[in-house]
């Protein structure tokens, strides 16, 4: 089993997100971390985890106090051997550090996104490489396993900037590395500001860069490269179709055959009226995210662990069929994405929408 947290808190908004994500305020915090711990207690059933991420916004803007209230709320799980994944920034403090380690945090998410000026002014943030380099020095020290998170496709950025970050980023040596195509999405400030997303051609010469230069580790998902057996287990719950418990404003869970997003709402949420919807899952709208979801994965779907999950021959679906005659698909002990078309997989994907068997 695992679990999600969101936070939904920053100290500032980077144009990219969501206006809906809150400015940091403690009187704010305080009443959500209770809410939080409420909506545990009521839903969380009490099964083994393997897996907690906690993500926003930025947990750890907490101040020292409330960032401890939030990690204790972990120890009403049940743990075993557990991968602990906290988000943050590059401004993260000693004194948070030591705390996360405290609590048995092992693994941490910096969105590092780029380390040139230029563009961490037009993201709106508003750190140096020389500070990435001494927090990733300062995590190493304390044992934790480090993903970074790198946004390309940025406007006006050139293959030759793009080359420059993964440079950097390289030069850190950590276990993990998540590369986004920048999406300007509605209600944020870029789309406000009528920015457009860069030309696809150029998006794509992104991508085979990045493809290129982080061959040495292990793409294993669309978005995700890295170092053999650091590969995040949390993400691979998502992407391999299995439950997780979602909590906290905005979150989603997958419980029992049922999905469910939580209320945007935080005045909502406060009063304890977490979700906004559910939904019970029949065969096919299982089995329709079985194909969206793990064919994210490069290498697949495990054909055998897709027979004893649902009693069906993954080659007797019609659309597979279409597809392994069109070569989008590859079949060996796994059905996967031809490599060709793992840029554009969204065209693929999207034949398994309202899949009927």
């Amino acid at each position: 089993m695992s679990i999600y947290i969101h936070i939904p808190f920053c100290s500032n908004i980077c144009s990219y997100c969501d206006f809906a994500k809150f400015y940091y305020n403690s009187n704010w915090v305080d009443n959500y971390l209770l809410s939080l711990e409420t909506e545990i207690k009521l839903n969380y059933k009490g099964e083994v985890v393997d897996t907690i991420y906690i993500g926003g916004g930025t947990p750890t803007v907490l101040n020292l106090n409330q960032l401890e209230k939030l990690l204790k709320l972990t120890n009403l799980f049940k743990k075993n051997n557990v991968e602990f994944t906290v988000e943050t920034n590059v401004d993260l403090s000693l004194d948070k550090i030591k705390l996360l380690k405290q609590y048995g945090v092992n693994r941490i998410s910096i969105g590092v996104q780029t380390v040139n000026p230029k563009y961490l002014k037009f993201l709106n943030r508003n750190h140096t490489k020389e500070e990435v380099i001494n927090l990733i020095n300062l995590l190493k020290q304390y044992n934790f396993n480090i993903n970074v998170d790198l946004i390309y496709a940025i406007p006006n950025q050139t293959l030759e900037e793009l080359n420059e970050d993964l440079d950097f980023i390289l030069s850190l040596d950590v276990n993990h590395i998540s590369t986004y195509s920048l999406i300007i999405e509605p209600h944020t400030k870029l789309y406000i500001d009528n920015v457009s997303n860069i030309d696809e051609d150029l998006d794509y010469e992104m991508y085979k860069l990045i493809n290129k230069k982080l061959n040495k580790y292990h793409h294993y998902e669309i978005s995700n490269f890295a170092k053999k057996n650091y590969e995040s287990k949390h993400n691979l719950v998502y992407w391999n179709n299995l439950n997780y418990y979602g909590f906290g404003l905005g979150a989603s869970g997958y419980i029992d055959n049922i999905r469910y997003d939580n209320t945007r709402s935080y005045n909502n949420y406060i009063n304890g009226d977490y979700v906004l919807e559910k939904h019970e899952l029949d065969l096919n709208e299982t089995i329709s995210n079985e194909f969206i979801l793990g064919l994210r994965k490069v290498d697949g779907i495990d054909i055998n662990e897709f027979y004893k999950k649902y009693n069906i021959e993954i080659t007797s679906i019609d659309i597979v069929k279409q597809l392994l005659k069109e070569n989008k698909l590859i079949l060996t002990d796994k059905l996967k994405i031809n490599p060709k078309y793992i840029y554009i997989s969204n065209t693929i994907l999207v034949n398994f929408i309202d899949l009927k068997i």
